[in-house]
């Protein structure tokens, strides 16, 4: 089949490329666009649910007039139909809050992340509000923030301490081992204590026995 493959097209010698007809565009400037819902959605008309993440052939436009763009960002129109009852849904891009918003034929589902960001700047708004009327309370604020990052740095540090020992540890693992073994041979041969034969006739220290008699700073 590759020898009916064809690799090079035949173009005439009269061939004028500004008489090809151009494509049209779309109408009304809507461009047809296959996505997934960016969040649950419950019809206004027959309260049916479109979860996120369900696929749909939309159409997409760009918002015009004064609020169609965000600090020199472009929005975006998205147009579906209800799978249930084929009611026209409409929502647009939310670039302010990295988001979407819901425009008409539907409201979007409750989502705890959404309000729960929504409290923290409520949360950050009143406690700057509070600052600038009452000193002493700034005063304060930024003593328990210089304590939380005092605390976190402590704690940084130790673990960075501990890191460290666990490393060192593990470098000299051999010399401590063997200074183990050598510690166990000399208590058993003071105490008369036989060594312990494998099924190879060899003998064998248990890692136990050896970590009992010898610490880990040994």
């Amino acid at each position: 089949m590759g020898e009916r493959k064809v690799l090079n097209k035949y173009i005439p010698a009269d061939f004028d490329p500004q008489l090809v007809s151009r494509s049209k565009k779309p109408k009304d400037d809507l461009v047809p666009v296959r996505m997934m819902l960016p969040f649950s959605i419950q019809c206004s008309t027959c309260s049916s649910f479109l979860y996120r993440g369900r696929k749909f052939n939309s159409k997409k436009e760009a918002v015009k007039g004064i609020h169609g763009k965000y600090l020199g960002i472009q929005k975006f129109r998205f147009y579906i139909k209800c799978s249930a009852c084929s009611r026209p849904v409409t929502f647009m891009t939310d670039p302010k809050n990295a988001d979407y918003e819901m425009e008409s034929g539907g409201t979007r589902n409750y989502e705890v992340w959404h309000d729960e960001n929504k409290t923290n700047a409520a949360f950050e708004k009143q406690t700057e509000e509070d600052e600038k009327l009452d000193s002493m309370k700034a005063l304060e604020n930024r003593v328990e923030e210089s304590q939380r990052e005092m605390a976190e740095l402590d704690a940084l540090e130790e673990i960075r301490a501990m890191n460290q020992r666990h490393v060192s540890l593990m470098k000299g693992g051999g010399r401590k081992m063997d200074a183990a073994e050598a510690v166990l041979k000399a208590r058993e041969a003071a105490v008369g204590v036989p060594d312990d034969l494998n099924e190879n006739g060899g003998q064998e220290h248990s890692i136990w026995s050896i970590e009992q008699y010898c610490p880990w700073w040994c």
